[in-house]
């Protein structure tokens, strides 16, 4: 069984966080499998990336170091992926579900006719049996063993699939930011740099396209390192319902966010969403108003410690996985919890 690869998203020397996560799994399932981890750093002056990533468990370091590789462009970061994973022949590779992991990760995977399930929620390894066609056309039980389980949402979340690549490498995953836990394996752990000549990998024809000029805006806010998530949905009823939200978060030193039906109302900006096409959040407190419990909104907080449900429908989905329910008009509870915090809050 070969290795298990992550690409590494660099923003300037920084490896980005999605990244430090996916190492975090990509740890755990090359436990499993009883392999190594290794990873592909590719970008300009990065001498001593590897201090970045070694903790986190990674046992080889791919350093693509060159001028043309920052900012990320597709041609040069495809052609070295690409020939790195000729090369290696790696069971199992993870990306990022951002700008460049979509467009990286498809272009990888057609280039190497491997299959690749986007957006996934969770990662395991496990058996399965199907049927097949023998050399006599005749169709056959096959067990496959320790394949990667790649588990997302489908069908507009209505079903959660589980996705298996069997005969084609490497089984290629990406992931959101948020959804896997980031854990610092040992500080002190030793694995292997290996500096590639990256003119052995990208021609001068994959330079063609040049980045003139990039602006980098930072998040309004810090909606998934909060310990506290004040969270509505449809329920809330209007943008000025959200308003008292953002006086209860105010009051307990919270961030704001919405369900996908709020944002989709105009009740909330795009950038606060919550869930399976927003952001994954493992605040301490969640208090979700007026949000009915869609799966796709559950797979983006359902790792929270305390969950709070205020919804004036007993049977909600998001009762059955919330530690305390509210059975109560949002309208009605919020106003109250506001007044009960000002007046007992130091």
């Amino acid at each position: 069984m070969n290795n298990v690869f992550v690409y590494c998203e660099l923003e300037g020397k920084t490896v980005a966080d999605v990244s430090l996560e996916l190492l975090t799994k990509g740890r755990k399932l090359a436990n499993e499998l009883g392999v190594k981890l290794e990873c592909i750093c590719a970008g300009a002056d990065l001498n001593g990336i590897e201090s970045q990533v070694m903790p986190y468990g990674v046992d080889k370091v791919h350093v693509f170091d060159a001028k043309g590789l920052f900012p990320y462009t597709t041609l040069p970061h495809t052609a070295l992926v690409v020939k790195l994973f000729q090369e290696e022949q790696p069971q199992i590779c993870l990306m990022g579900a951002t700008v460049i992991g979509r467009d990286l990760g498809p272009r990888v995977s057609s280039a190497l006719t491997s299959g690749l399930t986007a957006d996934c929620t969770q990662l395991e390894i496990g058996d399965f049996d199907m049927k097949v066609k023998n050399e006599k056309g005749e169709m056959v039980d096959k067990h496959y063993t320790q394949q990667l389980y790649q588990i997302r949402p489908a069908f507009g979340g209505n079903i959660v699939a589980t996705i298996v690549n069997p005969e084609h490498r490497p089984q290629m995953a990406t992931v959101r930011e948020g959804v896997m836990k980031k854990e610092i394996l040992d500080k002190n752990y030793k694995g292997e740099v290996v500096k590639h000549n990256v003119a052995d990998y990208v021609s001068d024809a994959d330079y063609v396209v040049k980045v003139i000029d990039r602006h980098v805006e930072k998040a309004k806010h810090n909606l998934k390192g909060a310990s506290i998530v004040v969270a509505g949905g449809y329920g809330v009823g209007s943008k000025e319902g959200f308003d008292q939200l953002f006086e209860l978060a105010k009051e307990l030193h919270a961030e704001v966010g919405a369900s996908r039906a709020a944002v989709d109302a105009g009740f909330a900006d795009h950038d606060r969403q919550i869930g399976q096409t927003g952001v994954t959040v493992r605040p301490k407190l969640y208090i979700a108003c007026g949000i009915s419990g869609q799966i796709q909104h559950i797979a983006g907080m359902q790792d929270s410690a305390v969950i709070i449900s205020i919804n004036n429908d007993p049977n909600a989905p998001i009762n059955k996985i919330a530690d305390y329910v509210i059975n109560g008009n949002v309208e009605e509870v919020v106003p109250k919890l506001i007044k009960y915090y000002k007046k007992n809050s130091k």
